[in-house]
């Protein structure tokens, strides 16, 4: 297993994360890939192998195994940790993808012919909501596999003996898993570890969106005094003054705002000629 490879992913999404996205990204990669990789996988390793019924049935083991594990834990918490750490890839490719941009218009205008992007890793704009939408996909992916897990193993535990009647069983068959405790324990840390991080998220989303809202609301406050009071002489400070609530007011835009010219009747007039 390379490690470099998550190290490098880890750094590379905690650069355009907030402080609460760079916890979870901790807790994921250290409570549950780790946790998975290294212990989960042994634990399960003999799982159909030591499987016993005390019945010599052909095939009736196999079937009952089956019937009370459908899916397998690992298996399962594998495709969970793939949907979940995929967003946040996205958020890394989307802000490479600005890059780009951004240095494909430098290459075209020159370093004078102005920028597509002040800041091409703050979340503004589109990029806002790509992270947002990342936030509420792994959100949604935890609680489904919760929901999964739930309906699979009621309570997130395993019995230790399990009764088994499903054909060819001759009758009703008791079978035993193997080191119950033992995956019981890992499951119940997993379901907590995967709790936290909905919480997380769902703190994270709370966070972003009411700091989009104090910034509109505080561009609206700078713009409400400035508008119809600009006295004769104060012409280019009241022009000032509203590119400066335009500006507050397209935070969440990459653009700024078009100005409209001085004598709109005289750029009708030239604009049709």
């Amino acid at each position: 297993m390379n490690w470099g490879i998550f190290e490098g992913l880890l750094s590379g999404v905690n650069k355009y994360s907030t402080a609460f996205g760079r916890i979870w990204l901790s807790l994921v990669f250290i409570f549950r890939v780790l946790v998975y990789l290294v212990t989960a996988e042994r634990v399960w390793s003999d799982d159909h192998k030591d499987f016993d019924c005390n019945t010599k049935q052909p095939g009736c083991s196999n079937v009952c195994f089956d019937e009370f594990f459908p899916v397998s834990h690992v298996r399962l918490w594998a495709l969970q940790l793939i949907l979940v750490t995929c967003p946040s890839l996205l958020v890394v490719m989307h802000v490479a993808y600005r890059e780009a941009r951004e240095k494909k218009h430098r290459e075209a205008v020159g370093e004078d012919g102005g920028r597509l992007y002040l800041h091409p890793g703050k979340k503004r704009g589109g990029l806002w909501w790509t992270y947002v939408c990342s936030l509420v996909f792994k959100a949604a992916v935890d609680t489904a596999f919760l929901y999964v897990f739930h309906s699979f193993y009621p309570r997130y535990t395993l019995p230790h003996v399990v009764k088994c009647h499903i054909a060819p069983c001759p009758n009703t068959v008791d079978c035993f898993i193997s080191k119950p405790s033992e995956k019981n324990i890992f499951t119940l840390f997993m379901v907590a570890t995967a709790a936290i991080c909905i919480l997380l998220n769902l703190v994270e989303l709370v966070y972003l969106v009411s700091k989009r809202c104090r910034e509109g609301l505080a561009a609206r406050r700078a713009r409400a005094p400035g508008m119809g009071h600009c006295p004769d002489g104060a012409t280019s400070s009241c022009k000032g003054d509203d590119l400066l609530s335009g500006d507050l007011i397209f935070l969440g835009s990459d653009a700024h705002p078009p100005l409209l010219p001085d004598l709109p009747r005289d750029h009708v007039t030239k604009t049709i000629l």
